[in-house]
């Protein structure tokens, strides 16, 4: 990663609160944010997890830094935790909605139950905590709020019918967001992760609710979680609201989904997915 000593300023004097800080790409993203100079919020269940995010920060930035333990799934912690947030950081000028869990079930193995708790914590969760930190951002005219979707929001495979469900909502709620407060200086950005190596495959949920447990193959072969934070906040200090961050495949695969979706599904219906 860049010296934090020449990414220092790009992102001083700004807030960054980031859901699912405790691993992966959501401490990845902490830790750009925070080399940038921002001050960052780390926000997950895992307190323990989410001080150690915390103290891996202090050592890229001179911001300030403030881990909030929060189920979002929980309305009245999401509550506590803005009042919180807003009385010790002032303000959010970014809000990174990140945490989520995945899928690796057919649609025939699912329970509904399982189907549910997807959706509750990959949208409705985001939904809900966009909606209590945009008004302030109405307010004072200023504000981002970013959305990590995924590929597989965009394209749907095998396996993850109700992620790429929750993921696919996530991005056109975010669409409509846009277009409703476009022009009163809120930026709205969605990125659409490919295989990034973190522990999502592990956590994924299979049809019956319990988690998977072992790493995908192409996950461990993917890029890193520090790559692609990089690659993300470059691109949101660039302003792009449409970012996608992952190998060829993947790109070639999003792409295809907005210029041919017959010929993506014809590839996709021959390759082998787990």
């Amino acid at each position: 990663m860049t010296s934090s000593r020449t990414q220092q300023g790009k992102l001083s004097n700004q807030t960054v609160w980031i859901t699912g800080a405790s691993s992966g790409i959501g401490e990845a993203l902490a830790i750009a944010c925070a080399a940038r100079g921002a001050n960052v919020v780390l926000s997950a269940r895992r307190l323990d997890e989410l001080e150690r995010v915390k103290a891996a920060c202090e050592e890229v930035g001179l911001g300030q830094f403030l881990a909030v333990a929060l189920d979002v799934t929980d309305d009245i912690a999401c509550d506590q935790a803005y009042f919180d947030i807003s009385k010790q950081m002032g303000k959010v000028d970014w809000l990174i909605n990140n945490a989520g869990i995945s899928q690796r079930s057919l649609i025939s193995d699912t329970l509904t139950a399982v189907d549910r708790k997807i959706m509750e914590v990959d949208y409705f969760s985001v939904v809900n905590l966009t909606r209590k930190v945009l008004p302030d951002m109405l307010k004072r005219r200023s504000g981002k709020v970013i959305f990590i979707s995924s590929v597989a929001g965009l394209v749907g495979t095998q396996y993850r019918a109700s992620y790429a469900a929750a993921k696919a909502a996530v991005h056109l709620w975010a669409n409509s967001l846009r277009a409703e407060v476009g022009g009163q200086g809120i930026g709205v950005s969605v990125v659409f992760p490919g295989f990034v190596k973190t522990n999502v495959s592990v956590a994924a949920l299979v049809g019956d609710g319990s988690e998977q447990g072992t790493m995908d193959d192409a996950q461990h072969t993917a890029m890193s979680a520090t790559d692609f934070a990089e690659k993300t906040v470059k691109a949101l200090l660039a302003n792009r609201e449409y970012i996608v961050v992952g190998g060829a495949k993947e790109k070639v695969a999003a792409l295809l989904s907005r210029v041919s979706p017959t010929l993506l599904y014809k590839v996709i219906r021959r390759t082998k997915v787990t």
